[in-house]
């Protein structure tokens, strides 16, 4: 496999710092104008979500400008002063802070796994029409997304909500924070919920619903629209572009090297999503997937699971896996024993958008042993995963392809046979580390260096379906949903 990465002294500028704020850790690295890392030029700072049995999962957003700071302090060196160009930030998706005039935080940022407003999603779901909701907005009414959280805000801490000057996501307080300007990319704003997917610009009627106004948002800028003129405290970044915040979707999808709508994209990292990009003009959408605008051309159309790599480190220490090796567990061949699980154990977006969905086994008897139980709930991902991409073929075409990337995709390597099996589609595995974080810089990159031919990232060998288990796939698929409509309805 040939290496994915360049010494400085090769580094063929201009450089990009990029930074990616996951739901684990912030990560930054250097990268030069082929969208090569930069060898020995990243750094890491690990975190959590602050979560609790009500739904809360929030992050302190200084603590969050404080590892970003750190990283620019490990990566911006004065001796690269006029070979770094520009600065690009993706965060994980549907986060939100409330700032006053001075641009302090008066809230925590609120992640997208914070259900709390459960009670709210339900009742704009009695108020609104979800469906017509949806083709503007390309979202639905569901606790991930801005609407419901900050009508949740409005009605439960209303003098906090007053005294909010500006609602922001996470990456936009960081960039305001290190350079006194700030935006917010398209794919972040869209990712809100409240985005007019077809315009680009915020939608009246969802801000009405959610109780704001413009004057209380950031302006919108496409990718190729960043900060100029900026002034931070670091030498080596003087003249540098500040690329509005993308999300890490986006980022993921740019950064595995899909090129058309026949490749699909799964990301395997704390939650996941199966991706793919299309003409922003999107049709009539399947009710089970959304579309957020990306940019001044495309959309990303998918949808996402909340419990990927978070199931898989719930089943370790749940079930005490100690010395089972789950990929080992996950590379044996089907069992018709092996239980049926809804893995939701922080609710369901897609295809469902069940916010207070939690996960399901079935099927236990008193032979089912942890490594069964484990082996059902994660086949019950990939069929999650099957599910998004079935609602895609409604309107796009029929993948030829699944480009597979993310942490969890090489850390449990046969979760993709597991995706090849339920789906029927060949896997194809993304081998560069930080691919997400690969994406935010090739956004920039396409701005700063566009002449530059880029470095196709690595890959694996292909994951093909094994035949012989389509029915036995097939079967589980049908068990899954009449157990869905059953339990979660």
């Amino acid at each position: 496999m040939r290496s994915f990465t360049v010494d400085l002294s090769d580094a063929v500028d201009p450089l990009v710092l990029a930074v990616d704020v996951g739901s684990t850790a912030s990560r930054g690295g250097l990268y030069d104008a082929r969208g090569l890392p930069v060898a020995g030029l990243r750094h890491k700072v690990p975190h959590a979500f602050t979560t609790a049995t009500d739904g809360t999962s929030v992050i302190d957003p200084l603590r969050v400008v404080d590892e970003v700071a750190a990283i620019v302090d490990a990566l911006a060196r004065p001796e690269l002063a006029g070979r770094i160009a520009g600065v690009a930030l993706d965060t994980f998706a549907s986060s939100l802070v409330g700032v006053d005039a001075a641009g302090e935080p008066l809230t925590p940022c609120y992640t997208y796994a914070d259900s709390r407003c459960g009670p709210q999603v339900a009742a704009l779901r009695a108020e609104l029409d979800e469906a017509e909701v949806q083709q503007r907005t390309g979202t639905r009414l569901h606790s991930s997304y801005l609407p419901a959280r900050l009508r949740w805000l409005r009605e439960t801490e209303p003098r906090l909500f007053d005294e909010v000057a500006r609602w922001m996501t996470l990456g936009e307080l960081v960039v305001l924070r290190l350079t006194g300007a700030t935006a917010v990319g398209t794919s972040a704003a869209a990712w809100s919920g409240l985005l007019d997917r077809l315009t680009g610009t915020w939608d009246p009627r969802m801000l009405a619903v959610a109780g704001i106004s413009t004057e209380t948002l950031s302006p919108v800028h496409h990718p190729d629209h960043p900060l100029t003129g900026v002034t931070t405290r670091w030498p080596a970044l003087a003249g540098a572009a500040w690329f509005p915040v993308v999300t890490d979707g986006l980022a993921a999808n740019i950064g595995t090297g899909a090129t058309d709508a026949r490749t699909v994209v799964a990301s395997f990292a704390t939650s996941g999503a199966v991706r793919v990009r299309v003409p922003a003009e999107v049709p009539e959408l399947p009710s089970g997937l959304w579309a957020y605008r990306v940019d001044a051309e495309h959309a990303l159309l998918g949808g996402a699971l909340n419990d990927v790599g978070r199931g898989a480190s719930w089943l370790e220490a749940t079930l005490r896996l100690d010395d089972v090796d789950l990929d080992a567990v996950l590379a044996a061949d089907v069992d018709p024993a092996t239980p049926l699980a809804l893995p939701f154990l922080t609710g369901e977006r897609s295809t469902g958008w069940a916010a207070d969905a939690r996960a399901v086994v079935a099927g236990l008897s008193a032979a089912t042993t942890p490594a069964a139980i484990a082996r059902g709930m994660l086949e019950g991902v990939a069929l999650s995963y099957g599910r998004v991409i079935t609602e895609l073929t409604r309107v796009a075409p029929v993948p030829e392809q699944i480009l597979a990337s993310g942490r969890m995709s090489q850390a449990l390597p046969h979760l993709l046979q597991l995706l090849a099996d339920a789906t029927g589609v060949p896997v194809t595995p993304v081998t560069i580390k930080r691919s997400t974080l690969h994406g935010t810089a090739l956004l920039a990159l396409e701005t700063l260096a566009p002449g530059t031919e880029r470095a196709a990232p690595t890959t694996a060998a292909t994951v093909e379906p094994v035949a012989a288990r389509a029915d036995y796939y097939a079967e589980r698929a049908e068990r899954f949903a009449a157990l869905y409509s059953a339990v979660v309805g």
